[in-house]
């Protein structure tokens, strides 16, 4: 019995190539439909309802340096030397969609990035239904997905789990990337230890809603996506618009999780922390928040200032509770003005007294929240993120 001579038990995507069956193959950015079945690294609506598109490779670049992600934090690069980036420019013929994808590989560390761009060249409607910032497909393999997940105060912990046929996968629906999932994953041998064996991790530059996922299928072989969480997401692309995805960092060790751990920190440290501070030590502090919970005044704050400048502590930092009428965590987030009545002469007194001790003076505040029960929600209701009538 000759199986070559029949067609396949699989769906295939050439009429008169029963071979070609995209299930089987390594896919760099793939789509759904067409004989895969997996999921996608990204997905369009056309203004006709459809869902399939078919990106093929158009063009390509490469040049030294890296480029910036408009609007969104990512790695950098301080000289042209320190990276290649290459981009491959995709595109789909029935709806006009052009994606570039972009890589980066930095010259002294063994690590990648990648992010895409979406850009709507037609003059039809696109809705981007789904646009994760890589994918990558793994041939056959006995992997363990290591992810770092907990709760407030006991973040990251770490969880190993063997990859089965089927969808692993961590995300968060929360707005941020959340104390609950960490936005990293890593795909490990189940003999690699924090010294020895194989680690591919994956850490994404973003603190909103993601997802990690490996699919492993019915022939082993292991994708791993990661990106922004689709679900809920919707971004309409008008005629010559365009979408940035955030960028994923991905780091190969193949001496355990410690050198993958190194290769994160040496990079985030030198080519994603920004500002005066980052070559600099951080100064040692003390903050008044266990001390005093929002029960203080201007004395005793610079009562515990005292005796934090004789131990020579750095920096003094004022937590919760000087402004508004901020006497419980019920009320006054968005009211950023300071409370006379527990710090006559307010800040600036406050940090000059402070500055004399030999300190700086460091001030909490919260700029994303705010309380029901504020002079700013009363004002400007409509200032926060809500659903009417629910």
């Amino acid at each position: 019995y000759d199986i070559s001579q029949h067609r396949p038990y699989e769906a295939y995507a050439l009429k008169d190539d029963t071979g070609f069956i995209l299930e089987n193959i390594a896919r760099e950015y793939p789509s759904f439909g067409q004989s895969d079945f997996r999921e996608p690294a990204y997905q369009t609506e056309a203004e006709n309802g459809s869902i399939i598109s078919d990106l093929k490779y158009q063009d390509h670049q490469i040049y030294s340096g890296k480029k910036e992600l408009a609007g969104l934090p990512s790695t950098y690069v301080e000289k042209e030397s320190e990276a290649e980036t290459l981009e491959i420019i995709l595109y789909d013929e029935v709806t006009d969609l052009e994606v570039v994808l972009s890589y980066t590989i930095f010259q002294d560390y063994p690590i990648i990035t990648r992010s895409a761009n979406f850009k709507n060249q037609g003059q039809q409607k696109l809705n981007l239904k789904r646009a994760l910032s890589m994918s990558v497909d793994f041939e056959n393999k006995d992997f363990e997905l290591l992810q770092l997940s907990g709760a407030w105060g006991r973040e990251r912990d770490i969880i190993r789990r063997p990859l089965e046929q089927g969808i692993t996968r961590i995300d968060s629906k929360r707005g941020g990337s959340s104390h609950q999932q960490n936005p990293f994953v890593a795909l490990v041998e189940p003999e690699t230890d924090e010294y020895r064996g194989e680690a591919y991790g994956f850490s994404f530059v973003y603190s909103a809603n993601f997802i990690a996922q490996a699919e492993r299928n019915h022939y082993g072989k292991t994708r791993l996506t990661m990106g922004i969480n689709s679900f809920t997401f919707n971004w309409l692309l008008e005629s010559g618009e365009s979408f940035q995805t955030p960028e994923v960092v991905m780091n190969y060790s193949d001496q355990g999780l410690n050198k993958m751990s190194q290769n994160f920190h040496q990079l985030y440290r030198s080519r994603l922390v920004r500002g005066k501070h980052r070559d600099k030590q951080r100064p040692v502090l003390i903050n008044n928040w266990e001390g005093t919970y929002f029960d203080f005044d201007t004395d005793k704050i610079l009562e515990m200032a005292a005796a934090a400048a004789e131990v020579d502590l750095e920096l003094f930092v004022l937590d919760d509770g000087w402004f508004g009428k901020r006497n419980d965590d019920t009320s006054s987030l968005g009211d950023w003005y300071v409370n006379e009545e527990k710090l006559p002469g307010g800040l600036e007194y406050l940090a000059q007294e402070i500055n004399k001790l030999g300190m700086d003076f460091g001030l909490w505040f919260e700029p994303e929240m705010i309380s029901p029960d504020s002079d700013l929600y009363r004002e400007h209701p409509e200032w926060a993120i809500q659903v009417p009538e629910r």
